[in-house]
């Protein structure tokens, strides 16, 4: 009988075992970890990857292009006409050609052109780092589908337990019952609570397949074989100088403040270097002495000579102090960004604290089912205890035991709402 009780024990424990399983593996050395967590990106399918890729792409030729404004083109011109005045007299057709090669191009802008090199400059910068910020937002999402997954692997796993828990209770009550110790109502109530027990292991099966379906639609990995990264707990000076958000709102203030010396310059003065090569050709025709007679020409020249202006506008005033106040809005939102990601890495710290709270008490429950387990095992051997006292203590250790599992994947839910807003935490990971 005791060897009974002992292998019972082991098979109601196989299945919280094999559920544990999926985040002990998260249990690595430092160097394991850092190999984990160099690859979030991975986490997104190859098709995701493109496409931030070709935004990327896309970014550059577009900064390149802006930079490269200042640099007008050349003009090329061609016109032909056609006129006949002289058709009374028999005359032909006359015939003009002219073509020309023009340039206006800025050589001097008081500070413009350089103020536009590095507003395009600035300008990429911004739009680098808000496609990162998307892109981590993405990988965000989908690392949080799969340990989604596992929390949910772990919960059906659990809640096999309390339906061999709420079975056990229905054969307790169904055998008090029959020998009069209890009334049907009671017995009404174990039937009852299986049945809901039962029913919510369809509803987390059904959320778990809907998990699945999600994570794939992000992702190329197998969810049921797709490893959850570490994610290790960053101090609060590394995750505010690293942050995609703090970053992203100073490359827009830098933008801000060059778009206001940008529109200062505008009404300012400017020289243009002018030139153009011109080439004409006209073939007419016309009456002399009673007849006609064509006349042809064709030159070519060239002129060349600069040009100063300076816009006189009454709005100078009002655009550049737009421009100015931008700026200066700008400035508030770094600093009122830092304080609300300061309060976001308060939170997360407080709620990592809660969960060590409910993992240090889920162990102390299992210590204590385990306790007395042992001890309703030599009960059982002596005869006071049965194998329905035994099983129902071997599965509360169990649910205990994936309760610690549950939190510690919460935990790791609170770090990965710091590492989507991280620039490069994998890197800094490996620099630690």
């Amino acid at each position: 009988m005791a060897e009974d009780a002992n292998l019972t024990q082991k098979q109601n424990m196989s299945d919280a075992v094999s559920a544990t399983m999926l985040f002990d593996d998260q249990q690595m050395s430092a160097e394991e970890q850092k190999s984990a967590t160099t690859s979030l990106e991975d986490y997104l399918s190859e098709l995701k990857r493109q496409q931030f890729g070709y935004e990327y792409e896309k970014t550059d030729q577009e900064s390149s292009k802006l930079r490269d404004s200042w640099i007008r083109p050349l003009i090329l011109q061609y016109n032909i006409n056609r006129s006949n005045p002289n058709e009374n007299y028999g005359a032909g057709e006359s015939e003009s050609q002219n073509a020309a090669i023009v340039l206006d191009q800025p050589i001097f802008q008081s500070g413009g052109i350089i103020y536009g090199v590095k507003f395009a400059n600035a300008s990429r910068e911004f739009a680098n780092y808000s496609i990162d910020q998307q892109k981590r937002i993405m990988i965000k999402q989908t690392i949080d589908l799969l340990m989604q997954v596992k929390q949910s692997d772990l919960t059906i796993a659990k809640q096999n337990l309390q339906i061999a828990n709420s079975k056990i209770n229905l054969e307790q009550k169904r055998e008090q019952y029959m020998n009069g110790q209890l009334d049907s109502g009671f017995l009404n109530n174990a039937i009852i609570e299986l049945n809901l027990v039962k029913q919510s292991l369809f509803d987390l099966e059904t959320r778990n397949s809907q998990l699945k379906a999600q994570f794939k639609k992000l992702s190329d990995m197998d969810p049921e074989k797709a490893p959850i990264p570490f994610l290790a707990i960053v101090n609060e000076e590394r995750f505010l100088n690293d942050n995609i958000d703090i970053k992203l709102a100073e490359s827009e203030s830098e933008k801000s403040r060059l778009q206001k010396n940008v529109n200062l310059v505008k009404y300012l003065p400017s020289v243009n270097l002018q030139a153009s090569y011109n080439w004409q050709k006209q073939e007419s025709y016309f009456v002399f002495g009673g007849g006609t007679q064509k006349s042809t020409s064709e030159t070519d020249y060239y002129r060349y000579g600069i040009s100063a202006s300076m816009p006189l506008d009454i709005n100078s005033f009002n655009d550049f102090e737009a421009s100015k106040v931008e700026y200066l809005k700008s400035k508030v939102v770094i600093d009122d960004k830092k304080r609300e990601l300061k309060l976001l890495y308060e939170q997360v710290m407080q709620n990592l604290k809660n969960y060590d709270k409910k993992i240090a008490l889920a162990e102390e429950n299992r210590v204590l089912y385990e306790t007395l387990l042992n001890d309703t095992l030599d009960l059982f051997k002596a005869g006071y205890k049965t194998q329905y006292d035994v099983d129902l203590l071997s599965n509360s250790m169990g649910i205990e035991e994936i309760n610690k599992k549950v939190f510690e994947i919460d935990k790791q839910l609170e770090l990965l709402t710091l590492y989507e807003k991280m620039t490069s935490p994998e890197r800094q990971e490996e620099n630690e």
